[in-house]
């Protein structure tokens, strides 16, 4: 069982968000708490309640990538409570990317998803 940083009692309702609310986030947000770096919104799994949004924090390499148990579904609420700063960009349309800066702003990025 993953040990999260965030506790369930924790987590605080900072959005409202009308349509689907699943998103993938890694290890390294939930478990590790770092902050997200990387940020894009793909066209969502009809067959799953998907927003599309996928959250990473930027040092994730193929090897942790392929590794399913070092990611997981969540609420974009759930997300937002990791990292409050990705909430003004959430209804960025599908093909939307973003990255962090070295000031820790986020700039967009052209998505390039196989």
């Amino acid at each position: 069982m993953k040990a999260f940083k965030l506790k369930k009692e924790d987590i605080k309702n900072l959005i409202t968000w009308k349509g689907p609310e699943g998103c993938m986030a890694t290890d390294r947000i939930t478990v590790d708490g770092c902050k997200i770096g990387y940020m894009y919104r793909e066209e969502p799994d009809s067959n799953y309640p998907d927003s599309g949004w996928r959250f990473f924090e930027g040092t994730e390499n193929e090897a942790y990538m392929n590794e399913i148990k070092n990611s997981g579904v969540y609420k974009l609420n759930t997300i937002c409570n990791y990292d409050t700063s990705i909430i003004p960009f959430l209804n960025s349309p599908i093909g939307s990317a973003f990255y962090k800066d070295e000031n820790g702003e986020f700039k967009p990025e052209k998505l390039n998803i196989k």
